[in-house]
């Protein structure tokens, strides 16, 4: 993982040469070139992570789970091949379209935005690799979490995977070129306004691309306060995938379990 972590960053806006700036989620999420510059992420971790949460939870067999911003679904397709009822729910079309080739009775995905209640209740509900913090009102945080809340059987649980800000902040790359697909995309980061960016830039095929992802620093204080203002319980927090204490200037993740 290591500073790899920067690598989840979500709220994205993008410019192709000189063209207006477009919404994130009409941009970044939904092109060919995110997909190809985060191909290499870690699917075994992702796996054990899945392992280790499950046990943890106790789930019960054919439980429902909601992985809520699934991406290309590749924690869903793992929660499924448990035997978990596995719903996969992201905001972008193309993502959704991607991990829909893997459906099956017991796996569906859907587009979805997290800050919308679910129609269904949920066993477990994850939010994983980072997925949360980048709207650009608080409210917006507020309003997701208690989306997650009020999606939850009466027993059931919710985990919000996040990045240890501290700990990354601390390790920041400002500058690195990753070449993937013959692409050489020229990454610069900083943290600025209490947002933590990552601005990318690239050519293909005689065209210039720019990104910029941006994400909150949102700390264990700051979940904290907005849980308190949802009326949620938070339950434990672990530092890594394994499961492991969480300590502010060491773990690698700061992970939430909570209902």
């Amino acid at each position: 993982m290591k500073l790899e972590l920067m690598s989840e960053i979500n709220n994205q806006e993008s410019v192709k040469d000189n063209q207006p700036t477009t919404s994130w989620f009409a941009s970044w999420f939904d092109t060919k070139y995110y997909h190809i510059l985060y191909k290499d992420r870690d699917y075994k971790e992702a796996q054990v992570f899945m392992d280790n949460l499950t046990h943890y939870l106790n789930l019960p067999e054919e439980a429902k789970i909601l992985d809520l911003a699934c991406g290309k679904g590749r924690h869903s397709v793992y929660l499924s091949s448990l035997g978990y009822d596995v719903t996969g729910a992201d905001l972008s079309e193309n993502s959704i379209k991607e991990a829909s080739k893997f459906e099956n009775e017991k796996l569906h995905f859907k587009v979805h935005d997290m800050r919308d209640v679910c129609d269904s209740k949920y066993d477990a509900i994850f939010n994983l690799f980072t997925s949360f913090g980048y709207f650009e009102s608080d409210d917006d945080n507020l309003t997701t979490l208690k989306a997650i809340k009020n999606s939850l059987t009466e027993y059931g649980f919710a985990c919000i995977d996040f990045m240890n800000v501290d700990f990354v902040i601390e390790n920041l790359v400002p500058d690195e070129v990753k070449t993937v697909e013959n692409i050489d995309f020229h990454i610069k980061r900083y943290v600025k306004d209490n947002h933590i960016y990552k601005e990318i830039d690239f050519e293909d095929n005689g065209e210039k691309f720019h990104f910029t992802e941006k994400v909150q620093a949102l700390r264990l204080a700051d979940f904290e306060k907005m849980m308190e203002e949802a009326e949620i319980y938070l339950l434990d927090i672990f530092g890594n995938y394994k499961l492991q204490p969480f300590y502010k200037n060491q773990s690698e993740r700061l992970i939430m379990i909570f209902k």
